[in-house]
């Protein structure tokens, strides 16, 4: 579809270099392969399955004009680097680093680069503890205060189950405690001592989005499977879904070939902080690009032998309306119907069903948004504060789905066109 940029309701030219890649089986692999080997990395192979599409569809996507917006978005002072990927019926059809791992350091980002994931941690814990329910282990229904955990809840806790821990309905007042977590207090701790809180509502009755109370969930995973969380997330997700760069942990992180350093605005570099590794199932992973649309096709059904469907719909089912806590930009006005499931948030949008999360930790966002139905989506990396990055991810969609093209990025520019 053609047509002028407009805005929503309420740059310097850069050879287009996108890597079209094909999801190609062999056996039970699959493989990411790319016509830019100077942008992607050898291709790398899982146990996952690919999906069943045809390779003769065309895209639906202009990666041109994809590839433009984010050239001019890396123009905004505050933008040091950013990782994408696009999948479209289950192929990956772009993936590219912009800009530099540090400010000013002429390192590039690439494909591999890995950056932190921030609050989309809480899908791969999310994915442990349901696996571990469908093997019997435990139940999703389970009272929290039979699991062994160091949590504490206000008032009448006896209700509250495992998923309720998973869809943030605990009865705690928003983000509680995140501040004593952030001046360096044991995590283990403060969960021990949030019973002391007055009561938000009754468990199971209502969302209020947590960190430290989330984490419980390591403990559980911890408890059940008899590994520390980080050896139990590489060899019951990582690795199956040959995901080789991510892993869980300030350590992982620096010890990458490539890795992304945090940044505050005006790409002032600062140092990782630990705050938020240390509640590993609630922010603890990094990963490449690559990686992450990995787990993005895991949540499509590209790996069933990993994560069954069954699984996928227990953990992306709508359970509990996620209200607005204050303003919301046009880009979260356009995204109805917000809801919670077990560690991912649910939309509509242009008659769509979406599934997806945000992330964000201190110097680094993050973001994953597909379409369950269409086996598309986009996923996103960046090394700084700047979250209007995260509007990409509607322009991407508006292409997707055929609709007049919205400037939801709102980058002072001369209109564009497709």
């Amino acid at each position: 579809m053609h047509g002028t940029w407009k805005k929503p309701r309420s740059g310097n030219r850069i050879t287009v270099i996108a890597a079209l890649a094909l999801l190609a089986g062999v056996g039970s692999t699959l493989a990411f392969t790319s016509r830019q080997p100077a942008d992607t990395a050898d291709p790398i192979t899982s146990k996952m399955r690919p999906l069943p599409v045809t390779r003769a569809d065309p895209p639906r996507v202009n990666y041109q004009q994809l590839d433009r917006r984010i050239a001019r978005l890396m123009q905004e002072p505050n933008m040091v680097g950013l990782a994408v990927a696009t999948v479209e019926r289950g192929r990956l059809r772009f993936i590219r680093g912009y800009g530099e791992t540090q400010a000013g350091s002429g390192d590039p980002v690439t494909p591999d680069t890995v950056f932190r994931w921030a609050s989309l941690s809480k899908g791969v814990a999310s994915a442990l503890v349901t696996k571990l329910a469908g093997e019997n282990r435990l139940s999703l229904d389970a009272p929290l205060s039979a699991m062994g955990t160091t949590l504490t809840l206000p008032g009448d806790t006896h209700n509250a189950t495992v998923a309720d821990l998973l869809s943030h309905r605990l009865g705690l007042v928003r983000n509680a405690w995140d501040d004593r977590l952030e001046a360096g207090a044991d995590p283990k701790a403060i969960r021990a001592e949030l019973g002391t809180l007055p009561p938000f509502c009754k468990p199971g009755t209502c969302y209020a989005y947590q960190n430290i109370a989330y984490d419980a969930a390591s403990e559980i995973v911890e408890r059940t499977t008899g590994q520390d969380y980080a050896t139990a997330a590489r060899a019951r997700l990582f690795t199956p879904l040959g995901m080789s760069n991510a892993s869980v942990g300030r350590a992982g992180l620096e010890a990458a070939a490539s890795w992304a350093k945090p940044h505050h605005m005006a790409r002032r570099p600062v140092s990782v902080n630990d705050y938020y590794y240390r509640v590993p199932a609630a922010g603890g992973v990094n990963s490449s690009v690559r990686d992450l649309t990995r787990w993005m096709l895991a949540q499509m059904g590209a790996a069933p032998k990993v994560l069954p469907q069954p699984l996928l719909e227990a953990m992306h089912r709508p359970r509990v309306d996620t209200p607005p806590h204050g303003p919301r930009a046009a880009m979260d006005r356009a995204l109805t119907d917000a809801a919670y499931g077990l560690g991912w948030r649910s939309y509509h949008y242009a008659g769509h069903s979406l599934v997806g999360h945000r992330g964000s930790v201190d110097g680094y966002g993050s973001l994953i948004l597909f379409d369950p139905a269409d086996h598309s989506g986009i996923v996103m990396l960046w090394n700084s504060n700047r979250h209007v990055a995260a509007r990409l991810q509607l322009e991407f969609f508006d292409m997707l789905y055929g609709l007049a093209p919205t400037d939801w990025l709102e980058l002072p520019d001369k209109p564009l066109t497709r």
